[in-house]
Order: structure tokens, then C-alpha cells, then sequence
């Protein structure tokens, strides 16, 4: 298989993208009948499509754009955070809709969203190996 040489950015990145997308076909809501049963709720409904989206859109600039070798330089950089940012955001919003009956898709989606972006500002980095 050929190597495509990611810079550990973009690779965490594109990691984070995945987990948003996963978190979208897992519940996020979940509403109980009591003894009759329960129903829930994955992220593909309503706004969370609008997410599912978002998180496409930093894995698609990541695949298509810039070099890859390299970290996060000027558009590409606004563009993948804005994208992060904005799933975060809209994950955020349904959360608030209906806060009694959400599940723990919806909190991965969230936590992919804010640590996307944060990532690729810069603000979160992985410590330096130990030589």
C-alpha cells in the first residue's frame, strides 16, 4: 500500500472527522414508553445532517487540498476549523433542543467538533517524544 505521508495535523485531523461521522450513525436521542420499550435517535435527522455534513467538508479539504506533508497553512486552516467548528456548533444547538433525552452520540459529536478545531489551531498538540 503506498505511504500518503500525512503531517500528524492532518492525520489527527482526519481521525477527528471520522469519529464525527461515526458519532452520527450512533444515537442521539432516546426516548423511553416505560415498560413498552424505547425508541432513539441517530445524528442523520433534522440539523444533525447539517453536522454530518460539516465533518465531510474537513475531511474532504484535508484529502483535496494543500500539501499534505505539511500543517495547516492559511485557507485550508480557516477552512477546517470553520468546518469542525460549525459541526460542534450545530451538535451543540440539537443538544440543547431536547437536553433530557440526549445519548452519547450527540456528546462524541460535540467533543470531535471542539477538539477538531482546537487541533487545528494549534491549541491542542501532542506532547514531543521522549528520545
Amino acid at each position: 500500500m503506498e505511504n500518503l505521508n500525512f503531517h500528524k495535523q492532518k492525520l489527527y485531523a482526519l481521525a477527528m472527522a471520522v469519529l464525527g461521522l461515526i458519532a452520527h450513525l450512533l444515537p442521539w436521542w432516546r426516548f423511553s414508553f416505560g415498560g413498552f420499550g424505547a425508541y432513539s435517535v441517530n445524528g442523520l435527522h433534522d440539523l444533525g445532517i447539517l453536522s454530518f455534513l460539516a465533518f465531510i467538508g474537513a475531511g474532504v479539504v484535508t484529502f483535496i487540498r494543500g500539501d499534505k506533508t505539511q500543517p495547516y497553512e492559511g485557507q485550508d486552516k480557516m477552512i477546517v476549523a470553520a468546518c469542525f467548528g460549525g459541526a460542534a456548533a450545530i451538535a451543540l444547538i440539537q443538544f440543547l433542543r431536547a437536553s433530557s433525552y440526549t445519548s452519547f452520540g450527540l456528546y462524541l459529536a460535540i467533543v470531535a467538533g471542539v477538539v477538531g478545531a482546537l487541533w487545528v489551531w494549534g491549541i491542542i498538540k501532542l506532547p514531543a517524544p521522549k528520545a
